[in-house]
């Protein structure tokens, strides 16, 4: 991409923030399409914070259109569209806080049993994706600040993927992938 990661994370923020406006009747339709970076195909995932805990999370697991494109979908997924949350009202949008992660290409990670794809784990720095049939589930690498021991984090994305945290890795398919995030900063009082 053209623009340093700073100025992209910049642009990223700004975009994720103007399309939740948009959603929420709150602000113009946002542009990104007079960025050449922002054209090309990305995949991102918005995270939002409301008081510190999470309010929605959304995400692409594979560039399939271009970043601008993909932010503003998910932000606005992000804010309405997470099941596991009510859509976000606009009283608390200007509480909310924004992170984008942009993710690298995922690889597949090659493993006999559990504890190998363990050892093949890097805290903190992987985000892992875990197949099983025709489903699957994903944490961000930043999971790993709630759940540091690999075990954990692997048994915490089993049940996410509606598996049993007690069944062997052995049979399933694994895939890490880097992110470069950015997030709002906070407003000082």
């Amino acid at each position: 991409m053209s623009a340093t990661p700073t100025d992209t994370g910049t642009r990223l923020l700004g975009l994720a923030r103007a399309s939740i406006a948009h959603a929420l009747g709150l602000g113009p339709a946002p542009r990104w399409d007079d960025d050449p970076a922002l054209r090309e195909r990305g995949a991102t995932f918005v995270t939002l914070t409301l008081d510190g805990e999470l309010r929605g999370c959304i995400g692409s697991l594979k560039p399939h259109r271009a970043l601008g494109e993909d932010v503003v979908a998910n932000a606005r997924a992000a804010a309405l569209e997470d099941p596991r949350f009510a859509p976000l009202a606009a009283e608390e949008f200007g509480r909310v806080h924004i992170g984008v992660s942009l993710l690298s290409p995922s690889e597949f990670i090659d493993f006999a049993d559990e504890a190998e794809l363990l050892r093949k784990l890097r805290p903190g720095v992987d985000g892992l994706i875990l197949f099983s049939g025709c489903g699957g589930a994903t944490f961000l690498p930043q999971v790993w600040a709630q759940l540091p021991e690999p075990a954990q984090f692997l048994a915490a994305l089993k049940r996410k993927a509606g598996l049993d945290p007690a069944r062997p890795a052995a049979g399933l398919m694994a895939a890490r992938y880097t992110v470069q995030k950015w997030d709002e900063v906070p407003e000082e009082a």
